[in-house]
């Protein structure tokens, strides 16, 4: 029996919901808990597992369907049935029978499982990020020759779609691990942890900025010339609704790459997006730096989070608020203390928002930098986040 794939359309579908529901996750369990239907849709199998690079020499894997004992203690790479891929070895691998295919069940490999669950047909394909190897897609079914070269290719596929989000997992759970090891009674290791995470969330954010600007924006842009060379009855309204979208994606690049938070400073980039952002005239416009420049002595990934933070409250204020009024206050209440408040005085937010993921974001980000995020009703709403920062001498001007 031979797998039927999906159609392209349906598989980019499913492609795009795994990337969106990773993005709320937090956790290497539960993310590939949270994907294994999506997976299933676009390739079946009885047993799925991530195998990632740990420590030198040594892998961790994590399953779902069932469950064996690759995910019960980490492994050494050299006794792993996948070994010839993580060695690099070679760009992919498939069997029709791994129980009797020799790559799989040489003498001191982990092949229990094979073995015992009788997991004949596999597809395994490599995971990269920035084109280096951080471990491998697993897939597996009990019938033989049931994956074919076009299973590969769709494994690539969903591959390319995981590895930056569990790429960020693993390094936030091996930063947790070191914290533990090493700041036993003090959270000052799960603070190195986090800000750890929060490089790599950067350099991802980068790569996937401009992954929509070379591919996605392209695709968008070939797309409108089609649909308005052709005749359809709505045909302007889709234009237009085209290069909204083209208009939106641009938006997100920006947001992506912040040249502005790089070049001009913390409150120059706040001030021209509380600008960009809001396309109400009528609506008053203040930001207010009380701090001398306190962000821009941030370190880089915590200035980049604190931003973006501040980038996600000022959303919400100019997409839903119905504000008149939108303040952007930096401030340092005390020596240690960094606070930025968002406020406006539009109609608050709603008990049960119809969509949550920008809430959760910066929720996320906080946490990720030891940050406490306030959201407040005030005669609108108010956002503040909070931050610690070493205590620093007054300047003579402040002093005075």
């Amino acid at each position: 029996m031979t797998l039927q794939h999906p159609q392209e359309g349906q598989a980019d579908a499913v492609l795009a919901r795994i990337a969106a529901r990773l993005a709320a996750q937090t956790d290497i369990r539960s993310a590939l808990a949270t994907i294994e239907g999506d997976i299933a849709a676009l390739i079946p199998f009885v047993h799925c597992d991530i195998c990632l690079l740990d420590r030198p020499g040594w892998v961790v894997s994590h399953e779902v369907g069932i469950r064996t004992r690759w995910s019960r203690a980490s492994g050494r790479i050299d006794h792993a049935p996948i070994r010839d891929l993580l060695y690099g070895q070679c760009a992919y691998m498939l069997t029709d029978d791994a129980t009797v295919d020799a790559r799989f069940t040489y003498a001191g490999a982990t092949c229990e499982p094979i073995l015992n669950h009788n997991l004949r047909s596999r597809v395994h394909v490599p995971l990269r990020v920035k084109g280096r190897l951080i471990g491998t897609l697993n897939l597996s079914d009990t019938r033989a020759g049931f994956y074919d070269m076009n299973s590969v290719s769709r494994a690539q596929e969903i591959a390319h779609v995981l590895a930056p989000w569990f790429h960020i997992l693993h390094k936030s759970e091996q930063a947790q691990r070191s914290g533990r090891t090493l700041a036993s009674g003090s959270d000052e290791g799960l603070r190195r942890g986090a800000l750890e995470l929060t490089q790599a969330m950067e350099h991802e954010r980068q790569r996937i900025g401009m992954d929509l600007h070379d591919q996605t924006l392209a695709d968008l842009s070939r797309l409108l010339r089609e649909v308005t060379a052709e005749t359809p009855l709505p045909r302007d309204a889709l234009a237009d609704h085209l290069r909204e979208t083209i208009t939106g994606l641009r938006r997100i690049i920006d947001m992506a790459v912040p040249t502005l938070l790089d070049l001009f400073g913390f409150t120059h980039a706040v001030r021209v997006h509380l600008e960009r952002a809001c396309h109400d005239e009528g609506t008053t416009l203040e930001v207010h730096d009380l701090t001398q420049g306190l962000p821009d002595t941030l370190d880089t990934t915590v200035r980049s989070a604190l931003f973006h933070i501040t980038q996600e409250a000022i959303n919400n204020a100019t997409r839903h608020a119905e504000a008149s009024r939108i303040s952007v206050t930096i401030d340092q209440p005390n020596s240690t203390t960094l606070t930025v408040t968002v406020r406006d005085d539009g109609c608050g937010i709603p008990a049960t928002p119809a969509r949550q993921s920008g809430l959760m974001h910066m929720r996320t980000r906080a946490r990720l930098i030891s940050a406490h995020l306030d959201i407040l009703p005030d005669h609108g709403t108010t956002v503040r986040v909070s931050l610690r920062v070493p205590s620093r001498q007054p300047t003579p001007k402040e002093a005075r």
